[in-house]
């Protein structure tokens, strides 16, 4: 009470305004995001009839080997595949930065093309190449597909561009005063490698590894398609959820999904603070020296990484393009005539997944950027901002499968019983359920972390003057959000549209519990029409979707290039 006094007695009207928006945020957050979690977390403790069964749920669990071993399979696949997903970044990163090598742009672009595709295009890629008629299968080069090998290669291509990202901008902030001290010294190659380059980038290394880890950890599209009898943890929720409607196991194995992933976020967010307060203002930019046969091996593994991505996703394309593979190799445009698929018509899925996919860009972008404003440059009410925060980069450590199926759970009935006791509550956003809305609503708090963060390290950057002067001045600030703010920091929210954008378009985890006939979206279909052996149709529904995403990344990459020369113009005035 006597915080709330003394907040009450120091509010002004723009205070007061300021607070009404936090807490209207923060009511947002509970529906959509602590709301849909709880009732998961009190699923897992109860039977189908709804009466409260302690642990037994989870004994069940833990005392069923064919149930267990998921759990096993899906750490074992994470492990493996974190550590060969960062190796390959760490090199192609090293080479990018740290060496003299053309096209660095294009190596940056043709890295990043797993990030365009659905997880499924990987794994179908994989049987193209791999399967029992594959390509390199037929040349001699036959490797287990289904299973463990499947997973892992998927995996590790699927989680290959997030840690060159992330390894990127650790390289990128090097001491060159190091380096020049070393050469003084005589220090050899591999020498300065473990004891400058690791070190330096140590942060930034741990982070994509946890990173990655999380990733495969969670993924659902690749192991539905290659899994076959290895099962995982993502999929298992799957079948306890939709093949056999037991929703109190598919809770359980949600909150066991949670544990490792929230772990890995802990550590995630330690180790980015550590990087960041590890760039000192005296560090000078790290100079590139020539060196022929350094320079040329970095030019040669960068090519190649280039080519196998190329290939990689070549080879889903020319299998889209042919009657049926391997007997009737006659190209035809016939697999990309979507109107016979399934229960709903292909064109309209994948124009549903563009609707879904725009309004989480629009609505996502405005509700992360309107966020990281009230948490950064709201001045009052500090603790209140600490919850949002925290409400904020949750998501963050929270599967798209464990979200899709609390969705489930709380949207899906019209009364809601109160854990413990025999009363009900209406359900008053029930309505939301089997709609397009829902879609949207999922999709944004799942991918909400990432802009939420990108938007914060923008406001970070701007003078706090704006805001102490327009309150000086009796400025409303929201006329200075929207005259200053969001103008200078236009590029930083592009860079988040693109981003739900684009994770909207080829996301799975989140939405498969969640789509019905009449909302179903592409990336869904693509699953079950994998599933029912038409892979030519559902490479083909991947293959647009990936150009819908590279066409957008390529149109902003044009627009950011057309803002940086009209910056650079209006400068030199």
């Amino acid at each position: 009470m006597n915080y709330l006094n003394k907040i009450r007695s120091q509010l002004t009207s723009a205070d007061g305004v300021k607070l009404a928006l936090i807490l209207c945020t923060l009511f947002i957050f509970g529906i959509f995001l602590a709301g849909p979690l709880m009732i998961l977390f009190f699923k897992a403790f109860q039977d189908k009839s709804g009466a409260f069964v302690a642990l037994s749920n989870f004994s069940k669990y833990l005392t069923s080997p064919n149930m267990f071993s998921s759990f096993w399979h899906t750490m074992d696949i994470s492990l493996v595949s974190m550590v060969c997903s960062v190796t390959l970044a760490f090199i192609t990163a090293y080479a990018l930065s740290r060496r003299k090598i053309p096209f660095k742009g294009a190596f940056q672009f043709i890295a990043r093309l797993p990030m365009f595709a659905p997880t499924m295009l990987l794994g179908m890629s994989l049987i193209y190449l791999f399967g029992n008629k594959g390509l390199l299968t037929g040349l001699g080069f036959a490797i287990p597909l289904y299973g463990r090998a499947g997973i892992i290669i998927s995996e590790t291509i699927y989680c290959f561009p997030v840690a060159l990202m992330i390894l990127m901008v650790a390289f990128s902030s090097a001491d060159n005063r190091l380096y020049e001290a070393a050469e003084v010294l005589g220090t050899k190659p591999m020498r300065k490698l473990f004891t400058i380059t690791i070190p330096s980038v140590r942060y930034g290394l741990i982070n994509a590894l946890f990173v990655c880890f999380t990733y495969s950890f969670t993924d659902f599209g690749a192991p539905s398609v290659v899994g076959g009898n290895y099962n995982v943890l993502a999929t298992d929720v799957y079948k306890q959820v939709i093949g056999q409607q037991n929703f109190n196991m598919g809770a359980v194995l949600g909150i066991i999904m949670l544990l490792p992933t929230v772990v890995s976020f802990i550590v995630d967010r330690i180790t980015s603070k550590k990087q960041a307060s590890a760039i000192s203002s005296r560090s000078i930019p790290y100079q590139i020296r020539p060196n022929k046969k350094a320079d040329f091996l970095a030019t040669a593994f960068c090519v190649v990484i280039s080519l196998m991505l190329i290939g990689f996703f070549g080879i889903s394309l020319y299998g889209s393009l042919i009657k049926f593979w391997p007997y009737n190799l006659t190209l035809t445009l016939s697999n990309y005539n979507f109107s016979d698929i399934g229960c709903a018509n292909g064109f309209n899925a994948i124009l549903q997944s563009i609707k879904v996919s725009i309004l989480v860009a629009i609505f996502g972008t405005i509700i992360a950027f309107f966020d990281a404003y009230l948490v950064e440059k709201v001045r009052p009410f500090q603790k209140l901002r600490k919850v949002l925060y925290f409400f904020s980069i949750s998501p963050n450590a929270i599967p798209g499968t464990v979200i899709g199926l609390a969705y489930i759970l709380f949207f899906n009935p019209q009364w809601l019983t109160i854990p413990g006791t025999t009363f009900e509550i209406e359900n008053v956003f029930s309505f939301l359920y089997n709609t397009t809305a829902i879609l949207v609503c999922v999709n944004i708090i799942h991918y909400f972390a990432v802009p939420f963060i990108t938007a914060s390290t923008s406001l970070k950057r701007l003078d706090k003057e704006f805001e102490l002067v327009s309150d000086s001045l009796n400025v409303s600030f929201i006329k200075t959000l929207f005259r200053i703010t969001v103008p200078l920091s236009l590029r930083a929210i592009l860079e988040m549209a693109v981003y739900f954008f684009m994770n909207s378009m080829v996301t799975v985890s989140a939405i498969v519990f969640l789509c019905t006939s009449s909302t179903l979206m592409a990336s869904v279909v693509v699953m079950s029409v994998q599933g029912a052996g038409r892979d030519a149709q559902a490479a083909a529904i991947c293959m647009i979707l990936m150009g819908i995403n590279i066409l957008v990344r390529l149109l902003y990459e044009a627009l950011e290039h057309f803002m940086s020369k009209k910056t650079e113009a209006w400068i030199c005035r």
